[in-house]
């Protein structure tokens, strides 16, 4: 094996651009055209990865081991998915989720309740430092409340997705945040504050979409026969009481004290169980049907049985299926030096400080959707473009600002990555369909861009500033996964 690793030659740009639009070819094809899954064209672009790898001289252990290196690091997020989906079917048939959609409609009314969608994710996402765990347990609520209020349900889960990156990025508990400026060489606090202006920026206009969209919704809100009709029905399918809230601030709670994600989701999985078999007096194998295969709403409102009919471990083998192609996918990708290539091609155009920050942000939206994860992108970025922003006279707070405004917050507007898959399932809005209402995500990277050609807020490299001895050029080798921070090995919360 040693042998054939020497023989093994750095694929040409050409190469490497047939296993990419092998990828993106086929997905669009299917999902487009025919409006299939998009599993199967992934595994047709692994086995083209693996043949231009193979042509390179790679040996097929070192593909092999490259695609299970890309399935370990999602290992993480789909232990959490899989709880999630525990979690939400034992919530709903406890009685959380209902005790949730019930105070909801009742207090939130259709002017304010996009704004207040976003500001309420960003607070708990920036007290812990999670976006998934947001989505997934107060998302979800808000889904309910928007629902009966009589939102298109991707508006809600845009501004869902809106607060939660908001506050995941902001929170010095972010396992994202601390990753992004480990890989330059930059302080933790000095990166947050150094984001500040862009990430804020991006949030205000977002929050001024939702705003004038709520004004615009308030004359179509649904009249109060509908929304008492789903009152009663709650009232009558469920035990609905404020103790049964529980739950939900338990795992806010747990989070905040800084307990990894997957014990925590756990822990707020047995509780709602708890509720389900203390306070909605359901039997031991009813409980864990609902937990095993979801809850099946059957109260003859359509809106409540749309509602509430969902959840499981079960609903999230669709998800886990589809991450584990696209990490073999990206795993190969960079284990054989084909997204190097790419990238390094791209980074040849970068000759302002502009057109860099231009080059990093393209390069890390391009590494969420080819490489299928956000820690990946964020790893590879940080890596790659650490010398050139030197060479650029450019402090290192710079770049680790565009990895994330361009890194992180564009993972759940990728349908088939990591963080769009898990979003689909969690908010069950199809990634496609909230892409656009997500404003926060795709409108971070474009305020990057745009303070990069004007100049503002760029700071310049300090003359004593000494090499970032964790930079590296566009042809190192990739970043072992025992490398990576203990945090996001633990447990891999997205941000």
């Amino acid at each position: 094996m040693n042998a054939a690793a020497r023989q093994a030659r750095p694929p040409s740009l050409r190469l490497a651009l047939v296993s990419l639009f092998s990828l993106v070819i086929g997905i669009g094809i299917s999902i487009a055209i025919f409006g299939l899954a998009p599993h199967l064209p992934m595994l047709f672009g692994v086995a083209v990865a693996s043949i231009v790898a193979l042509y390179c001289g790679y040996s097929w252990d070192k593909i092999q081991d490259s695609m299970i290196t890309g399935i370990t690091h999602a290992l993480g997020s789909i232990i959490i998915l899989l709880l999630v989906g525990i979690l939400i079917g034992a919530w709903i048939l406890g009685g959380v989720v209902p005790t949730l959609v019930y105070y909801g409609l009742q207090i939130f009314s259709p002017s304010i309740f996009l704004v207040a969608c976003a500001l309420i994710c960003a607070i708990a996402s920036s007290a812990t430092g999670t976006s998934w765990g947001t989505t997934g347990t107060i998302g979800v609520a808000l889904m309910g409340v928007g629902s009966g209020l009589g939102f298109p349900l991707p508006w809600v889960a845009g501004a869902v997705l809106s607060g939660a990156y908001f506050g995941d990025k902001m929170s010095p508990l972010s396992d994202t945040t601390n990753m992004a400026p480990a890989m330059v060489g930059v302080d933790l606090y000095t990166h947050i504050r150094h984001m500040a202006s862009t990430t804020g920026l991006s949030f205000v206009i977002a929050l001024i979409a939702y705003a004038v969209v709520g004004n615009a919704y308030t004359p179509q809100s649904p009249d109060s026969a509908r929304v008492d009709a789903i009152l009663a029905t709650l009232q009558d399918s469920f035990v609905i009481h404020p103790l049964l809230l529980i739950p939900p601030v338990l795992v806010m709670l747990l989070s905040f004290r800084k307990i990894p994600a997957i014990p925590g989701i756990a822990i707020g999985a047995i509780t709602g169980l708890a509720c389900a078999l203390l306070v909605q007096n359901a039997d031991y194998a009813t409980s864990m049907s609902a937990a095993m295969s979801g809850f099946t709403a059957e109260t003859g409102n359509a809106d409540v049985d749309s509602l509430l009919s969902r959840g499981g471990l079960e609903s999230m083998t669709y998800t886990v299926s589809l991450i584990i192609v696209a990490m073999m996918f990206g795993g190969v990708m960079q284990g054989t030096g084909q997204i190097q290539v790419i990238a390094a091609a791209i980074l040849s155009f970068a000759r302002s400080t502009g057109s860099l920050i231009l080059t990093t942000a393209l390069t890390a939206i391009g590494s969420n959707f080819l490489l299928c994860d956000q820690y990946m992108s964020l790893v590879m970025t940080g890596r790659m473009y650490g010398t050139a922003y030197r060479d650029q006279g450019l402090a290192p707070e710079n770049l680790s600002r565009v990895t994330e405004d361009a890194g992180t917050v564009v993972d759940p507007l990728v349908p088939w990555g990591s963080g769009g898959a898990y979003q689909t399932a969690t908010l069950g809005v199809p990634t496609i369909l909230y892409a656009p209402f997500a404003i926060f995500c795709w409108v971070s990277p474009l305020v990057t861009i745009l303070f990069g050609y004007t100049g503002w807020t760029i700071r310049p490299l300090e003359k004593t500033a000494s090499p970032d001895p964790l930079a590296a050029s566009v042809d190192a080798q990739p970043m072992p996964s025992e490398s990576r921070p203990e945090k996001a090995r633990r447990d891999v919360e997205p941000a």
